[in-house]
């Protein structure tokens, strides 16, 4: 007897071509995209945009790391003619972070389709809401190809950016983990900080709040070069904080975010420590690695692996905060944060805020920064249920 294939989600590039062609057809289209536009077969939304027929792809528009994902982390992507399509290919990740009216010339509608991991650090959420400025200057409807949160779409966790600090890792008050689908967090956009724009979701079908990536039976692109896999997008909105340190959040190696380290730590002792906190989901084991990139590139380092055991239980933000500042207790002569320098964030703009920083400098537990956003939190999660489309 053959077991029956597990119902899979379409996302919303698939309903485009097959229920909703009418928001493109006879109409010239542009398309912010990268590699991690595709189909449940692995087709590229822009190749089979431009096979179309009764539509025009004129110009595609790249975010960081450019329309194939060629570029890596913090590079400046060239604009280019895209070799596969031939259109043009203007970088919105270069000396401009939105297209102006040249780039938009004789573009009549504006489609959005790039995967994000559900953590606001992440640049294609901006990319995305200055199109959608861009476009609303122009009258330009915007479309945005719905695709799946892939850490859920029910918690939120994290305080919410302070404006002060906002940055192209961060361009709103929104919290850490947001807990809403690309698609749901443009209507957010749209009805806080862009009420102009002519936007319309293209829906997924079969999505549901509590799915975790493996729920979709939707194959992983890694959207970006440190992303390979969705393990790595769970532990991300907390341990992505060590990029504001001098410790290796694990760039060079196959395990990015997933483990941390640097020469001067005792992993054994790190390990300990962090488990005798007992943090709901998630377990630490010590281990060495040698980063061929970034950070101590062919030093030793020693630290631990992040080992998710019961992702509905794990907090990734109070976890990585808690490793964050064990390390600090452990090693305050060696521990330092980063200064801003050029590809890298400091841990204020990964924050969105100093208060966290100073907080920990001056001894403050990791709970108590925890609680001091929670009210933040509640708030936002009831301006949140304004644009959830799926159910639970």
């Amino acid at each position: 007897m053959r077991n029956t294939p597990p119902r899979r989600v379409v996302p919303g590039n698939e309903r485009l071509f097959e229920e909703t062609f009418d928001l493109i057809a006879g109409r010239r289209v542009g398309l912010i995209t990268n590699h991690s536009g595709v189909d449940g077969s692995l087709r590229l939304t822009a190749d089979r945009l431009h096979r179309e027929a009764g539509t025009e792809l004129v110009a595609l528009f790249g975010p960081e790391h450019g329309i194939r994902g060629c570029a890596d982390d913090g590079a400046e992507v060239p604009s280019t003619r895209d070799a596969q399509t031939g259109v043009p290919a203007y970088s919105l990740y270069g000396a401009r972070r939105w297209p102006d009216d040249a780039m938009l010339d004789g573009v009549e509608v504006m489609l959005f389709d790039i995967q994000d991991v559900g953590a606001r650090f992440y640049t294609y959420l901006y990319t995305m809401s200055l199109a959608m400025e861009a476009c609303a200057a122009r009258g330009i409807p915007f479309v945005v190809l719905d695709r799946p949160n892939p850490i859920g779409g029910e918690a939120v966790e994290g305080n919410l950016l302070d404006p002060d600090f906002a940055s192209f890792v961060g361009l709103y008050p929104i919290p850490i983990r947001y807990g809403l689908s690309i698609g749901e967090l443009a209507c957010l956009f749209r009805r806080e900080f862009v009420p102009g724009a002519d936007l319309r979701v293209v829906e997924m079908r079969g999505w549901r709040r509590g799915f975790y990536w493996e729920d979709t039976g939707l194959p992983w692109v890694p959207p970006s070069p440190n992303m390979p896999g969705v393990d790595t997008a769970v532990v991300y909105p907390g341990m992505c904080f060590f990029e504001g340190t001098n410790i290796s959040e694990g760039r060079g190696t196959t395990r990015p975010f997933e483990q941390v380290g640097a020469p001067f730590i005792d992993g054994d002792l790190l390990a300990g420590r962090l488990n005798s906190l007992d943090l709901p989901g998630v377990h630490f084991r010590p281990l060495h690695f040698r980063p061929a990139a970034g950070k101590y590139v062919g030093q030793t380092c020693r630290g631990v692996q992040v080992h998710v055991i019961e992702r509905r239980g794990f907090e990734p933000v109070r976890t990585g905060f808690e490793a964050l500042a064990m390390v600090r207790k452990l090693w305050p002569r060696e521990f330092a944060w980063n200064l801003p320098r050029r590809g890298i964030h400091n841990f204020d703009k990964l924050a969105g805020t100093d208060r966290i920083r100073r907080a920990m400098e001056g001894g403050a537990p990791v709970s108590e920064v925890l609680a001091s956003w929670e009210g933040d939190l509640k708030a936002f999660d009831r301006l949140r249920q304004n644009v959830l489309i799926y159910d639970p």
